[in-house]
């Protein structure tokens, strides 16, 4: 049988039920969300003259969620407009609406007596053959399927996505011995390709895998720090980005998390372990104080962490355990954390601090050692190999490490011989692994990846889809390098150009580059695309130059730089190959710049798209103003009402405010992304779906365009956006020198003192736009902003 998943309900409308269906709608899928018809009227309800009776109370709890996909932060949605997927109603008059859907997702009270009775109900109506999950988080699977019929039970999984689903890219997949193999097959490829998640397949066992292990660790966190007197603000500054995990740490992802939500999945596990574990998953009585005093964390005003105003203005203050009394918050300091700060890649700062015998030290041993012993314990019974274990904890819980990635790091025969030393009991097949001489979990080789799996090494095999840009290298696929990008080969006759300098900032490297790979690709490629893996795809310029070229009055040598960078975008636009751009993340200034003059944009879901140089005082430079003016045109129906001065009006806007994305799908209605481009769902099939863009543009019979000539709007034009700019400032919302910075904008824009409706040279406006740009940042207020942005990382209105 084959499956194919056109329209979904989701039953439950809570965070999860709606971040669930906010997803489904991101992706295109019709979603019917139901909840429970209240008991009761509200205030506002009965001032209205509502009755129990009247639909809007009915649907109440689904109708109210919705609302607030609008005001979440971060947004579920990626466009407003996505909510109109999401039909609402609730269990009691829409539950027969089941029957037209292909996928039910069980959102409700983590319950199983609940659960249970609403599958006897789903089984009424549901069609045959349609998929029904439940997105507990640790509830048996097994159990819940009980008393179900046989297709019920064949087309029964757990589908556990993580809060918030739009973000966290983990998608636990568990299946029931009942379950249809073919089924659970496509489902896995439905939620990497379609759905766009990370998936582990996952056993029946508590709190599956990533909550088994991320909340053994945060127990075990909270324990020690009891034990060794440490702060919660102290376990903080440890525990966050030093060890390789998001800046929340333990204690503020435990406030955002919610207290509750926390010492329920914790509860979980203490009901169903015993021995030492039990121990471990006991919440200790300062917790449980702070839950009877409603201190929850974000949603509840305050936690471990709380904002209260003083003299100073806000300040967050730390909880006291011990006196439940809030102070001021304190970092942990010891000689081994700025020692760990000052070595390169995260393995190395963590195995200084893990080996230091200081007070850090000895508290991130005592955190991680237990993590990598559980792990190890564990591994078989919660997941079918180590790499689950992995991944699970990168994609659920931001890992940039998992337990056995970090325990290769710090050195697996020194960790373990320390643990013996120490009393712990090491799992039997790790010691089996040393004995072996084996002494990695992973090994690298020949640009392929193996694990350690039932005494032996397995190769590590990835989705087709999946492009792994460090491997490539490490199979010599490499054509040509610089100091700050890479010409790589993809494969297949195509190359990709991967940038790697700081930030992936452009610099002159960067720009040699962009010529070095369009020369190559000519003359031996089928096309290229520009993409790389790192945190973003590329931030801007190198603003640290261009502010001491400014200082130093080089301003022959800031001119220099930005005419060859226009050169290098031209050389993308006109290449004789296809160029295809894969931008995800941040992609700003002239990153955004290098995207638009490609000939296809494949960008991830999650791509933050933006002209801003405004921000640091000057205008796009490298032609982003001209291209994305081009774009707008060829997107705006040719005919009697085309509307020039709109045109103009709509890019003059988008770059004068600094407008950025915030999704692929933003993009595409801010005018960066058009018919031609495409979005990539999963981001590690980005550099995949950017190569086949480029094979077809190849398979087509790809033909460079050609130069044409541009209608610009003239002096009236300019005008006409002048008067704008003035009246913003008139009314306090721009300052003077933002007015002079829109003057530039809007001169390069109208095509300077030209007459309305001529038609101009792309390098008329690309000089015109390198001249505003460096007599910009000739401006004092100019390097204010840069020097400020440098120092602070954020812009400065002066």
């Amino acid at each position: 049988m084959s499956w194919k998943i056109k329209k979904a309900a989701v039953l439950g409308s809570g965070v999860m039920g709606s971040g669930i269906a906010a997803h489904l709608a991101n992706i295109g899928i019709p979603t019917i969300m139901l909840d429970i018809v209240p008991k009761e009227l509200t205030e506002e309800e009965k001032a209205k003259g509502l009755t129990l009776d009247d639909k809007q109370v009915r649907n109440r709890f689904a109708m109210n969620a919705k609302k607030q996909l609008f005001k979440q932060k971060p947004a579920p949605l990626t466009l407003k407009e996505n909510a109109d997927y999401i039909q609402v109603g609730n269990m009691d008059d829409d539950f027969d609406k089941l029957a037209e859907v292909d996928w039910i997702i069980e959102v409700v009270v983590e319950n199983l007596d609940i659960k249970k009775k609403v599958f006897s109900r789903v089984e009424e109506v549901r069609k045959p053959g349609s998929i029904v999950s439940s997105n507990t988080s640790g509830i048996s699977i097994e159990a819940m399927a009980e008393g179900r019929s046989e297709d019920f039970q064949k087309h029964f999984l757990g589908t556990h996505f993580f809060n918030p689903p739009r973000y966290l890219k983990l998608l636990e997949v568990i299946p029931t011995k009942n379950t249809d193999p073919d089924m659970f097959n496509f489902m896995k490829k439905f939620g990497e390709d379609v759905l766009g998640k990370g998936v582990v397949e996952a056993k029946d066992t508590p709190n599956f895998i990533a909550n088994r292990i991320g909340t053994y660790g945060l127990m075990v966190t909270v324990q020690e720090m009891q034990k060794g007197g440490y702060s919660v603000g102290e376990v903080d500054s440890v525990t966050g980005p030093l060890l390789g995990r998001p800046k929340s740490a333990t204690f503020r992802t435990l406030d955002v998390v919610g207290l509750d939500t926390f010492s329920h999945v914790a509860r979980n596990v203490f009901d169903n372990v015993e021995g030492e574990e039990k121990a471990v998953f006991d919440t200790p009585d300062f917790m449980k104080k702070m839950l009877e005093k409603g201190w929850l964390g974000s949603k509840s005003g305050q936690g471990f962490y709380k904002k209260q105003k003083t003299e100073k203005g806000k300040e967050i203050l730390e909880l006291n355990p011990e006196t439940l009394e809030y102070e001021t918050r304190k970092k942990l300091k010891a000689p081994s954390i700025e020692m760990s700060k000052q070595q390169k890649g995260l393995g190395r700062k963590i195995k200084s601090l893990v080996y230091a015998n200081d007070r850090a030290g000895e508290f991130v041993w005592s955190i991680l050692k237990p993590v990598l012993l559980y792990s190890a314990q564990l591994h078989k019974e919660i997941a079918d190999d180590i790499v689950a274990i992995d991944r699970a904890m990168k994609w659920g819980f931001g890992w940039e490490m998992g337990p056995f990635e970090l325990w290769d790091a710090i050195g697996v025969e020194k960790s373990v011989q320390l643990m013996k030393e120490q009393g712990s009991d090491v799992p039997s097949w790790v010691e089996e692994m040393l004995e072996k001489e084996i002494t990695n979990f992973y090994k690298k080789e020949n640009g392929s990846v193996s694990f350690y799996h039932d005494g032996e090494y397995k190769l590590l095999n990835d989705n087709e889809k999946v492009i792994r840009l460090n491997l490539l290298k490490e199979q010599n696929n490499v054509i040509k390098k610089n100091s700050g990008a890479s010409l790589i080969d993809l494969g297949d006759g195509v190359a990709g150009l991967e940038f790697h300098s700081r930030n992936n900032a452009i610099g002159a490297d960067i720009t040699q580059m962009i010529f070095d790979s369009i020369d190559e690709v000519e003359q031996n490629y089928k096309g290229l695309v520009i993409g790389n893996q790192a945190k973003n795809f590329c931030v801007g310029a190198n603003l640290a130059m261009i502010l001491m070229e400014a200082q130093d009055d080089n301003f022959f040598e800031i001119e220099f730089v930005i005419r060859k960078f226009q050169e290098a975008m031209m050389r993308i636009k006109y290449s004789d190959k296809p160029v295809v751009a894969a931008p995800f993340g941040m992609t700003l200034g002239g990153g955004t710049e290098i995207c638009l003059p490609a000939d296809a944009i494949q960008a991830s879901s999650e791509t933050y798209m933006g002209l801003v140089e405004v921000g640091v005082g000057v205008i796009p430079g490298g032609g982003g103003n001209k291209e994305l003016y081009m774009r707008q045109l060829e997107a705006m129906p040719q005919g009697p009402n085309f509307d020039l001065q709109k045109v103009t009006n709509h890019v003059f806007e988008t770059i004068a405010t600094a407008k950025v994305s915030t999704s692929g799908h933003e993009a595409e209605q801010i005018g960066f992304l058009g018919v031609k481009d495409g979005i990539s769902i999963n981001g590690d099939h980005l550099i995949h779906d950017a190569k086949q863009k480029v094979l077809s543009l190849h398979n087509q019979g790809y033909v460079a365009p050609k130069r044409k000539k541009i209608p610009v709007v003239g002096e009236s034009g300019y005008a006409t956006m002048l008067l704008g700019a003035q009246a913003m400032m008139k009314s306090g919302y721009i300052s003077e020198h933002d007015l002079k910075i829109a003057q530039k904008l809007a001169f390069v824009l109208a095509g300077g003192r030209v007459p309305g409706g001529t038609m101009v040279d792309e390098q008329y406006l690309l000089d015109l736009e390198r001249e505003a740009f460096v007599s910009l940042v000739g401006e004092p207020k100019t390097q204010q902003r840069m020097q400020h942005m440098l120092v602070k990382g954020k812009p400065l209105r002066n």
